[in-house]
């Protein structure tokens, strides 16, 4: 075909350069023609525990601080640990199964990541 790479954002192939840029007429999209493959990724939100390390799906944490469940009248204690998280959109960013309580969501600036 012509040479020029799909749209990262739509993968349509009727891109189209412009100067040092490549074009997509179906979404408007623009980025620069010497950027990486793995455009993809830099719309991909880094999620941070509370002390600045790096969290992705799987990981293991501990939770930091007392924390009420809403609607209940418990609570999960300092020092939980939390297995097999998964990163999710939202204020609540991490989906998980405490220990003891069940199914719920995390914000990450209460959990530090476990060993």
């Amino acid at each position: 075909m012509s040479g020029l790479p799909n749209c990262p954002k739509c993968d349509s192939e009727y891109t189209y350069e412009d100067g040092t840029m490549y074009v997509c007429p179906e979404c408007a999209h623009e980025w620069s023609q010497d950027a990486s493959a793995d455009a993809e990724d830099e719309d991909v939100k880094v999620v941070r525990d509370a002390v600045g390390n790096l969290l992705q799906d799987g990981d293991s944490v501990t939770v930091i601080k007392d924390l009420k469940v809403k609607g209940s009248s418990t609570v999960v204690k300092v020092g939980t640990k939390v297995k097999n998280i998964r990163l999710v959109d939202g204020d609540h960013d991490i989906d998980c199964k405490v220990p003891g309580i069940g199914p719920m969501g995390l914000k990450s600036q209460f959990v530090r990541k476990a060993d």
